[in-house]
């Protein structure tokens, strides 16, 4: 298999590098990843100017652009082969519940999906994480099984793992996702030059957290597998929008 790798913490995420340590012993691997952190950087496309594309000495890539810039450049025209999965991560902190939305690393799965790719985005359950090597097992597994027995595609999943040593997990559980509270508001600074300063506010805690979602699972030191689409349509106000409109 041809693996590409990303995410949204930049090139020299350890996250990323503890990924290809592992992904490379079972499949070939292509690294595209942001030359810097782009954390919350969501599904953005630069449209704005050119990007460039450098080589690390350890053979990564690295673009001056988004998560989603990179996986497109990638797929699109970077990489010969066009790749059999793109793996996303490990992100230092969760991408559960209404994380998704902003996430970066989310985000550069979702191109993979949206360009045709089977997409995995994984994420360690806290910021600051010391055991990236459980999840980058975790994803190893996935990829085993996905070879030996593929999952029908079109495949977004999004992996949280709980940050404990891989012993001490309690298998893998597949998911819905929950629901943050509304964040935190915003955090009001002064500037050297006595100009007020905003800082986006810390994610709510979790509101929608009981079993069977993303939450309760790394809670309970569980791998949680959630599948993902990219379908905003709200079907069920389809009847009540087309009886309003009239």
């Amino acid at each position: 298999m041809l693996i590409l790798l990303s995410n949204d913490d930049g090139y020299l995420a350890p996250g990323l590098i503890t990924l290809a340590e592992h992904i490379s012993k079972i499949a070939d691997i292509v690294v595209v990843a942001p030359e810097q952190n782009r954390s919350g950087a969501s599904n953005s496309l630069t449209l704005d100017r050119p990007l460039t594309v450098r080589t690390a000495n350890n053979g990564f890539h690295y673009v001056n652009g988004t998560p989603t810039d990179c996986v497109h450049l990638a797929v699109t025209g970077l990489i010969d082969q066009l790749p059999d999965m793109v793996i996303s991560g490990i992100n230092d902190g969760a991408n559960m519940g209404d994380d998704t939305i902003y996430s970066g690393t989310v985000a550069a799965a979702m191109e993979g999906y949206l360009l045709g790719v089977p997409s995995f985005a994984v994420s360690m359950s806290q910021h600051n994480a010391t055991h990236f090597e459980t999840a980058a097992k975790v994803i190893v597994e996935l990829i085993e099984h996905y070879k030996a027995s593929a999952f029908p595609p079109p495949v977004l999943m999004n992996v949280n793992v709980p940050d404990v040593p891989y012993s001490e997990l309690k298998g893998k559980v597949v998911t819905r996702l929950g629901k943050r509270h509304k964040a935190e508001p915003v955090i009001k600074s002064k500037s050297p030059r006595g100009e007020t300063l905003y800082w986006v506010g810390p994610a709510g805690a979790a509101a929608d957290a009981g079993e069977g979602t993303d939450f309760f699972a790394v809670a309970n030191n569980q791998v949680s597998l959630t599948p993902l689409q990219a379908d905003l349509t709200h079907h069920n106000q389809l009847t009540a929008l087309k009886n309003w409109v009239k």
